[in-house]
Parts: structure tokens; sequence; C-alpha cells
């Protein structure tokens, strides 16, 4: 029996960025008007502010990268799927652009972002033109699953808002339960990344076995990503995360760990300095973080996001696809989680 070896993480996403730029350049320039386009152009990286080309191009690439990994699955070539990578990467960009928007961030990738410099109702007209354009680049393909496909998108951008609606909307309450962050975790981060890892086989009309446990296989590492952020905006490193260390706390964010421990018994002390209205000192954050770790929250998070792990490993178990797809597609979710699967 011959072992197909499995390309490096390195490799995995330069092959898809090689395929997916021009088809994404096009779909822009066919689906966008000339100033939504110049708009995207300049997000994208592709051009400066007055519209001259940069050479240049930002981002990772992943959710892209896993769609065309879901057409390989359902036994393709990866190019046949490349309106599912075109679809799910502008869906993932048109959130990039509100997300700026919404956070008052500045800079992204090192540029200015596209509200600070066409004006925020252009940021966010940009935005939703390419959710429209992601809806045509998936309806005119000529694949069995097109319908489907731009069904399953449709359906995870919905879940995608609704789960950056709750993130804003637990910022202002203080009854915030553990199952409802976990929800909204998973609609706001687990439903565009589950998607991208079906898209393509969904596209090209797959089984609906395989579709689905690609699709939950995306969810849980998209769950788990989230539980290994969160724990990073507190515990982690500032040499690797960019922040001060308990950065989630001094915003007071309803992040995962820190919703574990509110939610356990004899936790008066956190309530008290976690939910009062002034500002946290720094050995107020000191006492908080000790309080969180204290409670539970720490540890409940790292034992999640391991049984996360564990349920993505089993759902690609569950499904007959090539040994190198398979390899592939947990060295993109290992990036992604910022651990090997």
């Amino acid at each position: 029996m011959t072992t197909v070896p499995i390309r490096s993480l390195t490799a995995v996403l330069d092959t898809g960025r090689t395929l997916l730029e021009p088809a994404l350049r096009d779909a822009v320039d066919l689906h966008l008007g000339p100033e939504m386009s110049g708009i995207a152009r300049y997000h994208f990286g592709w051009a400066d502010a007055e519209g001259r080309p940069t050479g240049t191009w930002g981002g990772k690439m992943v959710r892209p990268t896993l769609a065309l990994l879901s057409a390989r699955a359902a036994g393709a070539e990866a190019a046949a799927g490349l309106p599912a990578a075109v679809a799910v990467e502008l869906v993932h960009n048109f959130s990039l652009l509100h997300d700026d928007i919404m956070d008052g961030d500045e800079t992204r990738r090192g540029r200015a972002t596209a509200w600070t410099v066409f004006g925020v109702p252009s940021a966010i007209l940009a935005g939703d033109a390419l959710v429209t354009a992601a809806t045509s680049v998936l309806m005119s393909a000529e694949c069995a699953g097109a319908r489907s496909a731009t069904l399953a998108l449709m359906t995870a951008t919905q879940r995608m808002i609704d789960g950056q609606a709750a993130d804003a909307e637990f910022e202002r309450r203080e009854d915030v339960t553990l199952a409802e962050c976990v929800r909204m975790a998973g609609d706001k981060t687990g439903a565009l990344l589950g998607s991208a890892c079906a898209l393509g086989a969904d596209l090209l009309g797959a089984e609906r076995h395989l579709v689905e446990r690609l699709g939950a296989f995306g969810e849980h590492v998209g769950l788990a990503f989230q539980l290994v952020d969160d724990l990073l905006g507190i515990w982690g490193d500032p040499d690797q995360t960019g922040k001060q260390v308990g950065a989630d706390l001094r915003v007071r964010k309803k992040s995962l760990p820190v919703v574990a421990a509110l939610d356990a018994p004899g936790t008066d002390e956190l309530h008290a300095l976690y939910l009062r209205p002034e500002p946290l000192t720094e050995a107020d954050v000191r006492r908080v973080t000790e309080l969180v770790e204290r409670a539970g929250g720490r540890d409940w998070a790292r034992g999640e996001a391991d049984r996360q792990i564990i349920a993505a490993k089993e759902c690609l178990s569950a499904v007959d696809i090539p040994d190198d797809v398979r390899g592939e597609f947990q060295e993109v979710a290992g990036f992604v989680v910022g651990r090997r699967l």
C-alpha cells in the first residue's frame, strides 16, 4: 500500500492562495460596481487608496484553503471547489470590514482600515456588496450542489451575525450564562469555519454524510480556536499575543473562561470586582485573574478546548477520504487552533 505524503502547512496554504487570487480578483471585478470594487481592492491589499496596484496581498487564506480541501475530500480536484473558496473568502472579508468599524480598529495588516480611508458608510456598503457577490459566485457555478451550497453559506453567515450581536449584547449584561456564551462562540467563530470545511464538497453534490461531518469538524475546530484565544486573552505571553497580560479582563470581556468562573458557586468577590462600573486597576486585574483561575475558569477552558479537538478528530475519522486530504485538514486546523491535531 502506497502512503501519500502530507504536504507541509506552508505548501497547503500557498496552493490555496495561488488558486484563489485570480478567481477572487475576477469575482470582485465582475460582481461589484466601480466604487465598491475599489474599496474591496484596497481592503484586500491589491491597491492603495487611489486605486494604484500594490503588488501585494494580505491574509492567511485559511477558510478558502479549507473549502478547496473539502472539494478534494469529495473526490475532485481542488480547482473544482474554487467558487466555494471565493465565496467563503468574500463573506469572511465582509465580516472583517464590519468588525473594524464596530471595534474602532484603525489598522489591519499594517495598513489603515477601509473605513478610515473611505468613510464608515462606504465601508459598510462594501462589506454588504461582498456578501451579495458571494451569493452570485455560488449560484452561477455550474455544479450539482450550487443551490445547497448557497443556502448553507448564507445560513452560516446569519449565524455569524447572530453571534456577533450576542457578543455585543453580553457586554451590557451581567447575567450571561456559560451555555449562552458557548452558543455565541459557536455562532461567531465556528459557523463560518464549519461552512468552509464543507462548502466545496456541498457545491459538488457530495453525499450528505460527508458534508455534515466536514462541517462539524470545522465547527469543533472553530470553538476550540475561540477557547484558546480566550485563554491567551488572559494568560497569554505578550511577546506572542501582542497584548498585555489580562488584556481581555481590562475591557471586561465576557470570554469563556470568565463566564465559566462567574457561573461557579462561591464567586461573590469575582462578581463584585468584574461587574462593577468603575475601571479595574492593575491590582484589580491581577486579583480577577487569580479569582478566575481559582474558580476553575482556566481549567474548564483548557479541558473544553481539548474536548473540541477530540470531537473534531472523530468527525474526520467518520468519513472515508484520502489520507493526504485528512492530514492536510488536520494541518490547517492545527494552525487555526495553535496546536497540532
